[in-house]
């Protein structure tokens, strides 16, 4: 992958489009997005966090989200670390398994709680490996249960092999995937909207 701009390339913004006027229109907003993207999945050091890892967790999380598209272009990512085309499947089948709607879970004992929602939880395949079964687990509770998110989870992790540095970068990943999937979604609804209402929003940014 180069360095082109990701979101810009989701999209399927041409250099010179109205598209590409309006995003040039958040210069800032758009180089921390591609840089928090480099950070995740072109580090210097990947140790604590391997790139395979990054990139099965990513097409994990993105297929939760339904959104083949993009889980496509992660699924190419993994395609090209060791071993990554041989996890592919797997983690496609765990996705498949772990579908559902959401949020659920519960909030601290109060007038909230009348929200409360349980939900199922999930396991990965025994095909993953500990360490990456943990991953994933933990990754569908943050998209799915993100009110249950407590100490004995991140133990879990620890206890899968998982390092502080890592599991912080693990949530990390998966905030970053849920804000450029909705960054993504919302320009392509843009762009496929009549052309005065992308007018208005070259006019208004």
């Amino acid at each position: 992958m180069s360095d082109l701009d990701v979101i810009d390339h989701l999209v399927g913004i041409a250099p010179g489009s109205a598209m590409a006027a309006i995003r040039a229109q958040r210069v800032q907003a758009r180089d921390n997005a591609q840089n928090s993207y480099l950070a995740l999945f072109k580090p210097d050091i990947a140790t604590a966090f391997s790139m395979v890892e990054r990139f099965a967790v990513a097409v994990f999380v993105v297929e939760l989200h339904r959104q083949p598209d993009i889980a496509a272009f992660y699924a190419t990512g993994l395609t090209r670390q060791a071993d990554g085309g041989a996890l592919l499947p797997a983690i496609t089948a765990d996705a498949g398994r772990g579908l559902t709607e959401g949020p659920y879970g519960r909030f601290p004992a109060g007038p909230l709680s009348v929200d409360d929602s349980e939900g199922p939880s999930f396991t990965a395949g025994s095909a993953l490996g500990p360490r990456l079964a943990a991953a994933l687990a933990h990754a569908h509770m943050l998209v799915f249960h993100p009110r249950d998110a407590s100490p004995a989870a991140l133990r879990a992790l620890e206890a899968a092999g998982w390092s502080v540095d890592g599991i912080v970068t693990l949530s990390q990943l998966v905030a970053f995937l849920s804000f450029q999937i909705r960054v993504v979604v919302g320009l392509r609804a843009l762009a496929a909207a009549p052309a005065p209402a992308v007018t208005l929003a070259m006019e208004t940014h």
